[in-house]
């Protein structure tokens, strides 16, 4: 019986490449669905499948458990597994492997993306043109300013780097700090998180979502932001409490909010971000261009065939697990 992949990501599937030949090649049966799903519908696809290229799926425990013992690997499209029960996967001794290192050029050109638009009234004036009018609003210039960079990983330092172009002066913040990357390029790392808070006119998040950084961004720390900041995220939208955000931005509090996530996705009608307008919030998007899905995808089947193969995947979330060969 030949194996049975079950594919979710959109991007993998709407974006032509090399990817496709490769999964194809293998010769295994390929069902597909439109993810990111939830835990029920993530629970009604999987059961008869040996292997499994995920999104932002909810792979929790009990979907997991339905999935055992056919599932034999998890190739995750992606770099975050913050909808994984990762602890699970260990313990069920299923491998997690992820793509790390494929995205990090096009999430950071979509901060500036963001952070151009909020500061150039970009769609402002695009929409009084394209409606027949000639309506103009000052904005900013981004020379000089200082951005305070939260996560200094491979995204952020490519941040870092495209704002010292800009004539930025970036700041970095992270647990784990790259000493040689800061000093080649005399970026400057700040003691605590209140600093960075503190200095900052503009702040990019670019941290993984965690117990500690979950609502990151909220009423106590905005109060310790510079009046007027401007927060761009580019992480994942658990980092940013929603209505404490909300309520800055209408009181002026934060100028302005630019966000390729949400806390909810795809946000309901009545969510309190995507109304407001000193807030931009694209849908999820930020790596999603043709290199960079490219990159990804062909990383995630990489993956996905060496683990069915037995050999050493690419990346793996959880190394304790031993790869084994299934076909």
């Amino acid at each position: 019986m030949k194996p049975r992949i079950l594919l979710t990501t959109t991007s993998f599937q709407d974006t032509p490449g090399g990817h496709h030949e490769a999964l194809a090649a293998t010769g295994w049966e390929v069902i597909t669905a439109r993810g990111p799903l939830n835990e029920a519908d993530t629970l009604a696809a999987v059961g008869e499948v040996d292997g499994y290229i995920c999104g932002d799926d909810a792979i929790t425990r009990a979907v997991l458990e339905k999935a055992r013992p056919r599932l034999k690997v998890l190739s995750k499209y992606g770099i975050g597994v913050d909808k994984i029960d990762v602890t699970s996967c260990t313990e069920f001794g299923i491998p997690l492997l992820f793509t790390p290192g494929v995205n990090h050029t096009t999430v950071a050109e979509h901060a500036f993306l963001l952070l151009l638009a909020l500061e150039k009234n970009l769609l402002f004036h695009a929409d009084s043109v394209r409606g027949g009018g000639w309506k103009r609003q000052t904005g900013h210039e981004l020379l000089d300013k200082t951005i305070g960079i939260v996560g200094m990983g491979r995204i952020g330092k490519e941040v870092a780097l495209r704002a010292q172009a800009f004539g930025m002066k970036p700041i970095g913040y992270d647990v784990y700090w790259d000493e040689a990357f800061a000093a080649e390029h005399r970026i400057p790392r700040a003691a605590s998180l209140d600093e960075v808070f503190a200095t900052a006119d503009y702040l990019s998040l670019h941290t993984n979502l965690t117990p500690e950084t979950r609502d990151l961004v909220r009423a106590e720390t905005i109060a310790k932001m510079k009046p007027g900041v401007i927060v761009i995220n580019c992480a994942r939208g658990e980092i940013v409490n929603t209505p404490d955000m909300a309520a800055a931005l209408r009181d002026g509090r934060v100028r302005g909010y630019g966000t390729d996530v949400l806390d909810a996705e795809p946000p309901a009608a009545d969510h309190p971000l995507t109304r407001l307008p000193n807030c931009l919030v694209t849908p999820h998007v930020g790596s999603r261009t043709h290199e960079s899905v490219q990159r990804q995808a062909m990383a995630a089947v990489t993956n996905l065939i060496r683990a069915m193969h037995g050999e050493k995947p690419l990346a793996q979330v959880n190394p304790e697990v031993p790869v084994k060969k299934v076909v």
